[in-house]
């Protein structure tokens, strides 16, 4: 095959999925996941891509609406019968549109897949990955404090290397206190996803006595300053998830100390061209990155699960059993942990197959070009 790929056609699905729970964090509860899917089409090939952004701007500015109207109304017209010799030339068709990174990087990860399977590789390799597995924990959304210690034994026992605990003002110290007594020896993690200030430091003083591993994005969604000051004044490291859009970003906060972890989430970021760029300059700083979640489905957390194989991806990340959240997966293969890691899909490109049946009678809403 010519290593240049032309844009056939395209398909977006606008896909909604029942979750076992409902998902609690500081901003809100998700009981369903709706998630536009991208599918990039050139001769008998397919590249797929998952949004990860929200119906409403409550994680970030990007929605559902604004990514379906941009791509609809440019990036579609743009690639359409376009040739494109690698990701960086298909990234940068999208780089004259400001923000927008999750719709971005639903495009741009699309392409990756595709060009992995153009050239009939994992993703993983082309990504530099370096593992076959990666190492995963979980994420415990909000809920009643002996509810979430059993959850967390529970999982501990399945073999999960870590436990994140989200917290929210009025149920933080307490929680943590809890299942910290529980797992003395279990690596534990909080999320307050932008919840508190540097006004609540009695608080933050009282999490830096229960060993953590570290506390993830206490303060405002668009602040390093702030991050910095608290850093400054804690023994436990200070884990940036919200405030990293780019390399830019995580330059500034590595420089600064405003944060001695980073979560990579590949929407989050516009993709994986960036993502490598924030991977390197953490690695750059001696810092440690992981993987983070978004409740994706197969498309997504197939992704994800090739990222987390790079090397600077040590701390487990958010990459769980697709079965603790959805009853059916859209893909065909099971994306599920065993003994606290997850096999990284083999076979070329993200190593997945769409479950067509389940996704058609899921479907709600699609555009064809």
């Amino acid at each position: 095959m010519s290593s240049s790929l032309t844009i056939d056609s395209a398909e977006i699905r606008l896909i909604e999925l029942p979750l076992l729970n409902p998902f609690t964090i500081s901003s809100g509860t998700m009981y369903n996941k709706v998630f536009p899917l991208l599918t990039l089409r050139s001769g008998h090939l397919e590249g797929y891509g998952e949004g990860v952004m929200d119906l409403l701007p409550n994680y970030l500015e990007d929605t559902i609406p604004g990514a379906l109207d941009l791509a609809e109304k440019a990036i579609l017209p743009k690639a359409m019968g376009k040739s494109f010799d690698n990701p960086a030339m298909f990234a940068e068709m999208l780089e004259p549109w400001r923000g927008h990174w999750m719709t971005k990087a639903m495009f741009e990860t699309a392409f990756w897949d595709l060009w992995a399977k153009s050239l009939q590789l994992p993703l993983s390799t082309l990504l530099g990955g370096l593992r076959r597995s990666v190492p995963v924990g979980v994420s415990l959304g909000i809920d009643e404090i002996n509810a979430t210690v059993e959850k967390a034994k529970a999982h501990v026992a399945q073999g999960y290397q870590r436990i994140k605990l989200k917290i929210k003002p009025g149920h933080d110290l307490g929680l943590v206190r809890a299942v910290r007594k529980a797992l003395p020896d279990t690596p534990l993690t909080v999320d307050a996803n932008t919840a508190y200030s540097l006004s609540d430091m009695n608080l933050m003083y009282a999490l830096d006595e229960l060993n953590l591993d570290y506390i993830e994005q206490p303060l405002a969604y668009d602040d390093l300053h702030d991050h910095a000051a608290l850093q400054a004044r804690l023994r436990t490291a200070i884990c940036l998830d919200e405030s990293i859009r780019s390399a830019k970003d995580a330059r500034k906060a590595l420089e600064t100390d405003a944060a001695r972890v980073i979560n990579i989430k590949v929407g989050r970021v516009g993709g994986f061209s960036e993502a490598l760029r924030i991977h390197d300059i953490a690695a750059a700083f001696d810092v440690p990155v992981w993987c983070g979640g978004m409740l994706e489905a197969g498309v997504g957390r197939a992704h994800n699960i090739h990222l987390a194989s790079l090397p600077n991806f040590s701390l487990p990340g958010d990459t769980s059993s697709s079965s603790r959240y959805f009853k059916t997966d859209i893909v065909n293969e099971p994306l599920e942990t065993e003994n606290g890691v997850m096999p990284v899909p083999s076979g070329p490109g993200i190593g997945v197959t769409l479950n067509r049946e389940f996704l058609s009678a899921s479907t709600s809403w699609s555009i064809e070009r």
